[in-house]
């Protein structure tokens, strides 16, 4: 059964419609795939889950309830925890500070309990504890947004674009953490890539997103070895 699924959803900002039809579905314990080029629609896919496009028609669903029209906020609090690519975490608080108010509305036995969870998740996090966030590298700065979404006790966890100007040892680590997410927390994962070879070769499930529709639903190693990969990917015909 899916906990998350997007139903033929029409969606955009203001007047610019941006997706068409799309349909998703994201399965408990499963890493969720959207693959595609630039421009494709996959960022305003995951607004459009967390309340912040215009939906003009079609539906989300969350954990059997319909949240479509509901505002951010309770969205979030529903359990959908979102790390968008950009302005994922507060450069002039510690790493500690920036998980402290990641996880404000929980009691601080549960604080406490999460913190070593992710810590022990993410041990340069541990490390680098009381360091101003702002003073980590790319990748630890991503690392730092996981471990602020995880915070949240969030029932899923949906990722834009994470490794983006990444080196590759760190695109490596990141995609190894969001595997063990999944493998030892259990945490369902829809994760939106560029790095679609790396992507692909995680998932459980992939979704192939050109020019505002899906153009592929399935399992990620037939994509993969699609004769026609790369044609399929850009949108030629």
């Amino acid at each position: 059964m899916a906990l998350l699924e997007v139903r033929n959803l029409y969606s955009g900002y203001g007047k610019l419609q941006v997706l068409f039809n799309v349909s998703l579905k994201a399965e408990e314990k499963r890493i969720t795939v959207v693959v595609g080029p630039n421009g494709a629609g996959k960022t305003t896919l995951l607004n459009s889950i967390t309340g912040i496009a215009t939906i003009y028609s079609g539906e989300v669903v969350f954990d059997g309830r319909p949240i479509t029209k509901l505002p951010r906020h309770s969205i979030a609090r529903q359990g959908v925890a979102c790390v968008p690519q950009m302005g994922n975490i507060f450069a002039n608080l510690t790493v500690e500070e920036n998980l402290r108010i990641a996880g404000y509305l929980l009691p601080e036995n549960e604080v406490r309990e999460r913190f070593s969870e992710i810590y022990d998740m993410f041990p340069v996090l541990n490390d680098f504890r009381h360091r101003k966030a702002g003073t980590l590298s790319g990748g630890e700065r991503r690392m730092l947004a996981i471990g602020m979404a995880l915070a949240r006790k969030p029932k899923i966890l949906l990722l834009d674009e994470i490794t983006t100007d990444l080196a590759p040892i760190y695109v490596k680590k990141v995609l190894d953490r969001i595997v063990e997410l999944r493998d030892n927390l259990g945490l369902p994962i829809v994760l939106v890539e560029q790095h679609a070879v790396r992507a692909l070769q995680i998932a459980d499930k992939a979704y192939l997103l050109v020019s505002g529709n899906v153009r592929y639903e399935g399992d990620p190693q037939e994509l993969l070895e699609h004769p026609e990969f790369s044609k399929l990917y850009l949108g030629v015909s």
